[in-house]
């Protein structure tokens, strides 16, 4: 018997996600009997990731899923495997899955709508949350199956110092592309085009969008990969070229505005400009995620992929944690680590 800490949804968040929508519980937990396919897990990092927040909208405006009042928030998570029932996961193995906010928890990876993924040996525990994570197959799936770049083209990335957006950066100058990233704050911008390698990096927050683009893509934009919608998808949309492409990964503009995220204002640009807009999410690519991550681990030993990590210390601090990356105090992707692990 032990204790089991969780953070459960205490009220559906209007606008601003806040430190108030959460609550904290304590309970005592015993290992149950596990049935078959099952495996018993300790949490040790927790992702806060973007698309948790539309999992706390009510239902039907959720789109995979909506957490229920009074129940642990869920996202992804590197566990330890305490004890197990399936075959593929042994005891003792490190995994990258979705499960709750919570020290343990009972998983069942053949139902898992994102798979359960072994971490390799020797592989540290962050980077299998970051660097290897869903969010680098996201970008390249995202980039090289739905965008489709070819060398020399201009790629416009936005919310492009977040988890996928900097992957996207990296990838697309790998392909040979120019790329143009939007983001908000000078800090950002600056390590976009220092670290990253972009060609130009745009504050949000501090400028003209429109005129910027104008001035950083004076031929125009061949692919936008949109993380965050809204005016950014409008002004990408307006200097597209001929035959553009536009990847829809979020829309992170919308996800606090208690409305469904807005299309495109004029259509009729779309279908002059034949451009075509294409959602989709990782899972699609299942079947394929070896050859990405072998391209990912190439990249990565030879320096030309990185990923920069904010990792917080503390189960306490997961609340303020998700706050802050809505507020834009993150630095890279959000991990937050069980406090009895130092990593």
């Amino acid at each position: 018997m032990t204790l089991n800490r969780s953070w459960v949804l205490a009220r559906r968040p209007e606008g601003a996600v806040a430190v108030s929508d959460f609550e904290y519980r304590e309970e005592w937990f015993i290992a149950p009997e596990l049935a078959e396919g099952e495996i018993l897990v300790r949490s040790r990092i927790f992702s806060c990731a973007p698309t948790i927040r539309n999992w706390l909208n009510a239902p039907g405006r959720s789109y995979r899923g909506s957490i229920g009042i009074g129940q642990p928030i869920r996202g992804m998570a590197a566990v330890e495997v305490l004890a197990s029932r399936h075959p593929r996961f042994s005891q003792g193995i490190r995994v990258t899955a979705v499960a709750p906010w919570q020290d343990h928890a009972v998983l069942r990876p053949d139902e898992a709508a994102v798979p359960v993924t072994a971490i390799p040996d020797g592989m540290d525990t962050a980077d299998a949350m970051t660097l290897y994570s869903p969010n680098s197959l996201t970008a390249y799936f995202g980039l090289f199956s739905v965008g489709e770049p070819k060398p020399g083209q201009t790629v416009l990335v936005s919310g492009a110092a977040g988890s996928v957006g900097m992957m996207v950066c990296q990838m697309a100058r790998i392909a040979g592309c120019r790329v143009v990233a939007v983001a908000g704050g000078m800090e950002k911008c600056r390590w976009l085009e220092q670290a990253c390698g972009v060609a130009r990096a745009i504050d949000y927050r501090s400028a003209d969008v429109a005129r910027q683009l104008k001035a950083a893509c004076p031929e125009g934009i061949d692919i936008f990969f949109d993380n965050v919608g809204g005016r950014i998808l409008q002004d990408a949309i307006d200097r597209m070229v001929p035959h553009g492409r536009i990847v829809l990964c979020g829309q992170i503009s919308a996800y606090d505005a208690g409305r469904p995220a807005a299309g495109p204002a004029d259509m009729m640009k779309l279908v002059y400009g034949r451009i075509r807009m294409e959602g989709f999410v990782v899972g699609d690519f299942a079947d394929r995620h070896e050859e990405a991550m072998a391209n990912i681990r190439a990249w990565a030993g030879s320096g030309r992929l990185s990923c920069r990590v904010d990792l917080r210390e503390g189960f306490m601090k997961l609340p303020s944690a998700f706050a802050d990356l809505f507020a834009g105090r993150n630095k890279g992707t959000l991990l937050v680590s069980n406090p009895e692990e130092r990593l």
